[in-house]
């Protein structure tokens, strides 16, 4: 037997006491809204693959899109001057199993958000790859006259940590079943029995 509270989002299996947590489905207006906070978020993922791949001259020329030759993390990775993890991301700039990692990382998790599949899968995916920016931007640097500041106004809270948490937001709410694929998804042969892939 279950019991289900919505407003805690938890469903408690009585007979061997074991709590686990499920999405908590809003409805009406606020459910709409997640579902353009959602579209927003991942768009915000697919427009930093498709402009990187194609050179849109937003963050990149054209001739250093990755479809003209371009690395589409080099400028970025190369650039790091700054805290612990400087030198790691500078040996990683350039190379192609980062650029390909990082594109498809920033092109699925884009895809999947907007239409509101694998969000679990998604939400994580995406925060891997904002804590791995976090690092790279290290925002707890300050101006010492050496090298670039990092540009952040804060030295622990910025957009990739907002980023992040939305997705978990997004997930919590089961944000894909407004305006998306999230109930047609949950039904496929293949998810519907793997919580995970939710």
């Amino acid at each position: 037997m279950s019991i289900e509270s919505s407003a805690s989002g938890l469903t408690e299996n009585v007979a061997t006491g074991d709590v686990e947590a499920t999405p908590t489905v809003v409805k009406g207006s606020t459910a709409k809204l997640f579902a353009v906070l959602r579209v927003v978020t991942g768009f915000i993922f697919l427009w930093a693959a498709i402009d990187k791949t194609f050179g849109l001259h937003y963050s990149t020329v054209s001739e250093k899109a990755w479809v003209n030759g371009g690395s589409p993390a080099k400028g970025f990775l190369g650039s790091i001057d700054q805290g612990p993890f400087a030198s790691m991301f500078n040996n990683m700039a350039g190379n192609v199993v980062v650029d390909v990692l990082f594109i498809l990382g920033m092109l699925a998790v884009g895809i999947a958000v907007i239409a509101g599949v694998a969000m679990k899968i998604s939400a994580v995916s995406g925060a891997i790859i904002m804590a791995m920016m976090w690092l790279a931007e290290w925002p707890l640097a300050q101006t010492t006259g050496v090298g670039e500041p990092t540009g952040s106004t804060n030295p622990l809270i910025d957009y990739h940590v907002i980023y992040a948490l939305v997705l978990f937001v997004l997930v919590a709410v089961a944000a894909g079943k407004t305006w998306g694929l999230g109930n047609v998804w949950e039904k496929l042969p293949i998810v519907k029995d793997q919580k995970w892939m939710h």
